[in-house]
Formats: structure tokens, sequence, C-alpha cells
């Protein structure tokens, strides 16, 4: 299988150099990046993906990459999808500010990259086993301009995960600086109360996730209610489920908060609407 990556438009050698060095990617983390998943050689909710990643643009100030609008996108992805052979993947599309400077760059000018890499599952899959979770102590996240973006400053995210790690967790969940419960190291979170959905208000600082989004809809679409609000430690004692969710691995549930035992009835259900829209 080769590796190859399309860099401002065009499809190059993964194996090779593709950047130069003082790329501000990687001197400041200069810009934006999207997880989209690929089944059946499709890239999923792509619409969604543009209109998160336009608005983190404009936040930014960076100028959209020529060789960029979303109907390139689309024709990008998939020559990148048919060149490689995968059919299921992960997909990551970066867009970062292409200029030279330090702190204060010399132009707004946008360049891009998209990689992709093979996903273990042609569809989106429940967890067997339900995560083990707990509050990451450590820092909490301020809530800004930059709060709800999908910035390349993931040091937070890191340091939480690498936290959970040391503790034999399978994820943790993040607050806001006023310790509000806004989101796992790796995605949104939900809680079902009788049989109603909660999830954090972006007010709150989490990530406007692309996959919170879809099982929002597809939750009202249904019958089932949705609200979205402040979340404390207390709510997660009193709920019935904790999932999280993630435009790649979809829904994942938990099943224990500290001494708190969950179920995955709801989420289940969730999966499989979600996995019936995918195939549409």
């Amino acid at each position: 299988m080769p590796t190859l990556v399309v860099v401002n438009g065009e499809v190059l050698d993964g194996d090779g150099p593709v950047l130069h060095l003082d790329n501000r990617a990687f001197h400041y983390g200069d810009g934006l990046f999207e997880s989209i998943r690929a089944i059946g050689g499709k890239p999923l909710f792509l619409d969604a993906h543009w209109a998160r990643l336009q608005a983190g643009l404009r936040v930014l100030q960076i100028e959209r990459p020529e060789r960029l609008d979303r109907e390139l996108l689309e024709v990008h992805i998939k020559e990148l999808l048919t060149r490689t052979g995968i059919s299921s993947g992960r997909l990551r599309l970066t867009v970062f500010r292409e200029s030279h400077g330090h702190y204060r760059p010399d132009s707004d000018r946008g360049g891009f990259v998209i990689e992709v890499s093979p996903w273990p599952h042609d569809t989106f899959v429940l967890n067997d086993h339900g995560f083990q979770v707990d509050i990451y102590p450590d820092m909490r996240k301020p809530v800004n301009a930059l709060s709800i973006h999908k910035t390349l400053n993931c040091q937070y995210s890191i340091m939480s995960a690498l936290w959970s790690k040391e503790r034999g967790l399978d994820e943790c969940l993040l607050q806001n600086e006023r310790g509000n419960i806004i989101e796992s190291s790796s995605g949104n979170l939900f809680i079902v109360s009788n049989g109603v959905l909660y999830t954090p208000a972006l007010s709150d600082g989490c990530v406007a996730g692309v996959m919170r989004m879809q099982v929002i809809n597809l939750a009202i679409a249904h019958g089932m209610k949705v609200y979205e609000c402040s979340l404390n430690p207390q709510n997660l004692l009193a709920a019935d489920e904790l999932f999280f969710t993630n435009a790649i691995r979809g829904i994942q549930w938990a099943a224990a908060y500290r001494t708190k035992r969950y179920a995955h009835r709801q989420s289940q259900e969730l999966v499989e609407l979600l996995v019936a829209q995918a195939a549409t």
C-alpha cells in the first residue's frame, strides 16, 4: 500500500520530505485540523467538517488555501483513498499559515496537507468493554474564542491522555476554568438520565465536535430529548449512561466513573442509527 499525502493540491510520496522545517504548524502550532472518517471509500460529514474549518480559519485569520474549497476537498480525499487503496480510513486535513515571520507572521496565506491511514472497522462500532474514566485534576481548559476550534495546539489533550494512561484509565473528563465538565481528552461527552441526553454547551468551552452535532441531530430526529447545558461532577453520579463521541470512533461508552457504574442501552441505539446514516 503506497504512502501518499496531498500537499497544497499535489499528491506526493509521504515517505519523503513534504514540508519545510520553518513551517508555522511545526514552529508555532499556527493552524487547524479536521479528523474525517472514511467508510466505503467515502468521506463522511464533509459539509460539517468544511463549515467548522471555515469558522476556525476566520477566527485564526488564516486565508483559505488556494486549490482548496468544499468541492476540491472531496476530490483530493477521494483521489487519495483511491490511490492508496484505503476504503475504511482515518483522514486528517491540516491547514496552516504558510508564511515566514515569528509570532507576527509576514502574511496570512494558508497551506494544507491531507493524510490518510487505514481504520480497522468498516463502519462505526460500539466498544465491547466500557471505559474506565475519572476527572483530570491537574489543569482546566480556559473558555475563550479558541476553545471550540480544533487548533494545532493539543498539549492540554495530550497531558490529560498521559494522566489517564499512567493510572490505567481508558479516558478522562476535562473541566473548564469554572469547574464544569466539558469534554474528554479525545472528544465530546454525553450523559443520559431517564432517557434524556445532556451534553455540555459550546459556551462552556467544549470543542464544537462534528460527531457531537450528528448525535444531537440523530437523537432529536428519533424523538429523544437533548439539552445542551452545563454539567458538573454531581451530574455524572446521577446519570444512567455516559458516552463519548468523535468523528473517527463515533460513540464509545463508559462503564465506570470512580465507583459509579453505567449501562449502555441508549448508546447502542444511537450507534445503530449512526451506522444506518453512514450507509446512506
